[in-house]
Order: structure tokens, then sequence, then C-alpha cells
């Protein structure tokens, strides 16, 4: 994104092809996991646990059900919202607002990318 005009830059977040709308899902390391790894984020992936730092659900722990590119939003186990009608759905969360405290790393190219 070369503007610096507001606009522009919405624009360009929400026109993004999924391939770059994954950088955007990028969420701070916790300082033992920025320590081991020598990075300080890192995009957030379903399986990864994650702890809310912003927010009503501040200080909730739970692995991430969840990531959906086109809203930039994540979901969380254990972090849901209550309806009128009583039944509880999970709330979404944008990844800024979590910081990753244990990494899924099933995926050997995701390892590669933490040590690169």
């Amino acid at each position: 994104m070369k503007s610096k005009q507001p606009g522009k830059q919405r624009k360009a977040r929400y026109n993004a092809p999924l391939h770059i709308r994954h950088k955007f899902m990028a969420a701070p390391l916790s300082e033992d996991l920025q320590g081991k790894y020598g990075k300080r984020g890192f995009p957030v992936r379903k399986g990864d646990t994650v702890r809310v730092i912003r927010g009503d659900d501040k200080g909730k722990e739970g692995k991430v059900r969840s990531v959906d590119l086109k809203k930039e939003k994540i979901t969380l186990e254990g972090v849901v919202v209550a309806r009128s009608d009583l039944s509880e759905v999970p709330r979404p969360i944008h990844p800024s607002n979590v910081v990753i405290t244990k990494l899924d790393l099933k995926d050997k190219l995701r390892e590669i990318a933490l040590t690169r």
C-alpha cells in the first residue's frame, strides 16, 4: 500500500486477495515465544492457543476455532456471547487483540517460516 489516504488504505485492505489478507491476520507472540523464535508477530492459524488482551473477554485463553480472512476475525473456544434467545455463539475477535501463547506446528512449512 503506497497511499497515505485513509480511504485508499481501507479500500486496499477490503479488496486485497486472500494470500495478502493472510498477512493481515498476524498477532503478536508471547514474550517466551518472542525469545525462542526472534519474531514479534506471526499469522494466526486454526489450532493455535491465544490469550485475549483487549476487550470484554480480556484474560481468557483458548484454541483458535476458526479464522475468517474475509472479515479479518478469529473465533476462540470458550469465548462466546449470549443471544437474546439465550443461545451462545462464538464472539469474533480481531487478531491484533490477542497474543499467541502456543503455536500449532504440525505443518513443516510453518516451522520453516518461524526460523527464517
